[in-house]
């Protein structure tokens, strides 16, 4: 494994009960992801995409093995601690957006920051360049009735960008999106990863949008397979 990796997960096992069957997600799963690196993950349904995603971001927790992020090992530690890590440390960006529909974009952007120590002239500043990093600083007092579905991903990378997290997690991103709008997107997380060197996973079915990251990881069986995709 590479000592110097963002990401290192070593022996993770996860599963869950169906009835009276215990059903194995992963047994034994090793990855290591370098920072500033942009991976792909692929994989058929039911492969263990989201849920890798989930224990990357501390949602969930492996059964066995040792998941280390940014020098910390998250695997151990308590909901509390864990929250705070999250908070700090995690950008999240999801396939339906998850705005706040009563909330404008800048309220939507700040929910974050709500976690942290900062007041409330440094959070709007904080916002202010978010929105200015995805082009929606001239949308900031809009509602997400009042904007594409493309703006409202932008609005939601915002928000995971606005506490500078190390890590970036995006579940199907443009899922839901168009393919002009999804290339938009695509080209954002791009450049989060090239010109801040924000370090993105993000999972997705879509061979194009796998073009933009960097590698493609394909996991199938429990296992990762490093993939080129066909021109």
């Amino acid at each position: 494994m590479n000592d110097s990796a963002l990401v290192r997960l070593s022996g993770v096992g996860k599963g869950f009960v169906k009835g009276r069957d215990a059903i194995s997600i992963f047994e034994h799963l090793d990855l290591a992801i370098p920072e500033g690196d942009f991976v792909a993950v692929m994989g058929p349904s039911g492969s263990g995409k989201s849920t890798l995603l989930n224990l990357l971001g501390g949602i969930d927790r492996p059964d066995t093995g040792a998941i280390e992020i940014a020098g910390t090992r998250i695997d151990g530690l308590s909901e509390g601690r864990l929250s705070r890590w999250r908070a700090a440390t995690i950008g999240f960006v999801f396939q339906f957006y998850n705005l706040m529909p009563m909330l404008t974009a800048a309220q939507n952007v700040e929910l974050p920051l709500l976690l942290t120590r900062l007041g409330g002239r440094e959070r709007r500043a904080h916002v202010a360049a978010a929105l200015e990093v995805v082009g929606l600083a001239d949308r900031a007092k809009h509602y997400p009735r009042e904007m594409s579905g493309g703006q409202q991903q932008r609005v939601a990378i915002a928000r995971a960008i606005v506490s500078d997290p190390k890590l970036l997690l995006c579940d199907e991103p443009t899922g839901d999106l168009d393919r002009g709008s999804a290339d938009e997107i695509l080209a954002m997380l791009k450049s989060l990863n090239a010109d801040l060197g924000k370090t993105v996973v993000m999972v997705t079915h879509d061979p194009a949008a796998a073009r933009y990251a960097k590698r493609t990881l394909h996991l199938d069986k429990g296992h990762f397979e490093e993939k080129e995709l066909a021109a």
